[in-house]
């Protein structure tokens, strides 16, 4: 998996444990990702299924992207296709995808970057993989996140934010046996370079066997923790199994606790988890397809609107 990491994470600053008082987060449910294919056929696990919209607010939904071994000629990409109302983040672990809207923004991510994408008031994009890559294969393997927009800024002028693998900040646990990777929000004082709309964090984080990680959560916001490859436990009190294509959602508290088993499979020697949480919105959602609007009359507006046109068209590649 090379999305970013550290020979010594010794050298890297460490993460304080829970002070004095701190409460845990308790689990309050586990769900197992269903898998399918979206675009022109490329294997997804749902990974929020299952999960009552208040629990995600601000959050829509999830998905993992493979992690699949495309041979020469099938890698699979996105066809050109509308969104307004919210915003898209895209976190390539392995492999490369390209980004193209009709507003002349995009560009290419891989191996641990991330292109956070504000559809606001309307655009129409494309995902593909590199001409290259389809005629010679390869690993494909990521995240995309739908991130709600809240009602003042649902119409916001389209924007990009294209964070490079580099500028991740890199932190370890405090016996040193977690990469912690925080794209966006604040963890343990420490910031991550994503810019959001809505207050909140995603964190990509890595545990070698036996490793705990003990990770200060800010207490206004939801917590939700996925596990893209191997297997442990969420949870400090009452620890609940997790396993690749699981989804743990948490309830209030100071910091989440998770612990990665001490024997993994040969193929996932490390438990990988993406941890995801966000001040809730609390305003009302409707939601068809590709649009996140607050009522059903504003997500007919944004069909016509796209019908008539009104989004642009297609650029030509």
């Amino acid at each position: 998996m090379p999305a970013i990491t550290v020979d010594d994470l010794t050298v890297l600053p460490r993460i304080p444990g829970p002070g004095l008082g701190d409460q845990p987060r308790p689990v309050l449910q586990v769900t197992t990702a269903p898998q399918g294919y979206e675009g022109e056929g490329f294997p997804v696990r749902r990974a929020f299924a299952g999960i009552d919209m208040a629990r995600l607010d601000p959050f829509l939904m999830m998905d993992q992207m493979g992690e699949v071994e495309y041979a020469p000629g099938e890698p699979k990409g996105t066809p050109w296709h509308p969104h307004r109302g919210f915003e898209t983040v895209t976190y390539m672990i392995d492999g490369v995808m390209e980004h193209q809207d009709n507003h002349g923004g995009g560009g290419t991510i891989t191996n641990g970057d991330t292109q956070w994408m504000t559809a606001g008031s309307g655009l129409l994009h494309i995902e593909t993989p590199p001409e290259w890559l389809v005629q010679a294969g390869g690993l494909f393997h990521g995240i995309q996140l739908w991130v709600n927009l809240p009602r003042d800024t649902k119409l916001a002028d389209p924007r990009y934010q294209d964070i490079r693998s580099g500028d991740v900040q890199l932190l370890t646990g405090e016996d040193a046996g977690a990469l912690v990777r925080v794209i966006a929000g604040s963890v343990g004082g420490h910031d991550g370079p994503g810019s959001t709309h809505t207050p909140m964090a995603l964190v990509h984080a890595t545990l070698e066997p036996g490793a705990r990680l003990d990770l200060p959560w800010n207490v206004e916001h939801n917590a939700l923790v996925y596990v893209l490859n191997g297997a442990g436990t969420v949870g400090a009190t009452e620890p609940a199994s997790l396993r690749a294509g699981q989804t743990a959602v948490l309830g209030a508290g100071d910091y989440l606790t998770i612990t990665a088993a001490e024997r993994q499979e040969s193929r996932s020697p490390q438990l990988d988890v993406i941890v995801v949480g966000g001040r809730p919105i609390r305003e009302p959602i409707a939601w068809a397809g590709p649009f996140v609007m607050n009522t059903k009359a504003e997500v007919m507006t944004a069909y016509e609107d796209y019908q008539k046109g009104r989004f642009g068209l297609p650029m030509r590649g």
